[in-house]
């Protein structure tokens, strides 16, 4: 999760199409995705659901997106429960959780005290599961994946990389998308994603698809995506008008298949941060819906039709 100083730009990587034909795509299959006890006046965003247990994780900030703190909510009947902090909070802001396609782990960000001291910045921390299903203690990151800059949006892509967003010196521009790699236990290397991604201006948030062959993109002006070739990513491309209305878009998240991105908008008063659902290939039964005979499987898949709730 970027300073959301600037409307942030998402760079979703689709296909081959041209922006016409991305436009298009979208037209009339962008829904507001308002879940009874989750969505509120305030602001909601970078949803994230445990692959093991179906809980909602999710981003709530003040109307004017400050504040940041990670809440969880299990479907509790027909409703999601009223949201309480993840089990793994700490003081301090935290935001943008990721689990891991096997829920072994959980990824976010944020400024708790590391020792006796406290991150100036917001830093990208890991949190495994025990043996009993509850989380272990969060471990900050070492260098080089975490700098004395900002660090945003951890997302590891199918390829191995842990895709993010940072601000730390040697980019392109202001902040830019970075990717690291474990080479051996404790042994990181890191490099910049590159000219087709970044630019001289701001790139935060980055998420790869279910199959690595796409990537999204938030910076500046807008959502964009990019599609991976045998030489790399291609240049972005800008979303169409029905996801990019105002350039608050943020904080997307893929559907298992690939085939829905869920993202959170700035709709202004009365509502504020709201989440949207793009069904890219036509409807999916996703986000999960909740209801007595709603379940999800291993993989995040829900057993209930779909329905706005």
């Amino acid at each position: 999760m970027p300073m959301r100083m600037k409307p942030r730009v998402l760079a979703l990587c689709l296909a081959f199409a041209p922006l016409g034909a991305l436009a298009a795509a979208s037209s009339s299959t962008v829904q507001p995705w308002t879940p009874v006890g989750v969505s509120s006046d305030l602001f909601e965003s970078h949803p994230a659901f445990d692959p093991r247990t179906g809980e909602l994780y999710f981003v709530r900030s003040s109307k004017a997106f400050s504040g940041w703190r990670i809440l969880q909510s299990h479907c509790d009947g027909g409703r999601w429960s009223n949201p309480v902090p993840a089990s793994f909070a700490a003081p301090g802001a935290e935001a943008d959780p990721w689990f891991t396609p096997d829920g072994r782990s959980v990824y976010f960000i944020s400024t708790r005290a590391t020792g006796s001291m406290k991150s100036k910045d917001l830093d990208i921390w890991r949190a495994d599961r025990a043996a009993d299903g509850r989380w272990k203690a969060p471990v900050r990151l070492p260098a080089p994946v975490n700098s004395d800059e900002a660090e945003w949006f951890p997302r590891v892509g199918p390829d191995g990389w842990l895709y993010f967003g940072s601000n730390r010196p040697g980019g392109l521009g202001k902040n830019d998308i970075w990717r690291a790699r474990e080479t051996k236990p404790g042994q990181w290397i890191v490099e910049n994603a590159g000219p087709a991604i970044n630019t001289a201006g701001d790139e935060y948030e980055p998420l790869p698809s279910p199959d690595g062959k796409r990537l999204i993109v938030m910076a500046d002006g807008g959502l964009y995506e990019s599609r991976l070739s045998s030489n790399g990513w291609l240049p972005r491309i800008k979303l169409g008008p029905d996801i990019n209305v105002n350039g608050s878009e943020i904080g997307a998240l893929f559907s298992p298949s690939g085939k829905t991105l869920v993202f959170a908008r700035d709709t202004g008063e009365p509502r504020s941060g709201e989440f949207f659902a793009w069904h890219i290939e036509g409807h999916e039964a996703w986000p999960p819906p909740c209801g007595a005979a709603a379940t999800m499987d291993g993989a995040g898949r829900t057993n209930a039709p779909a329905r706005n709730e």
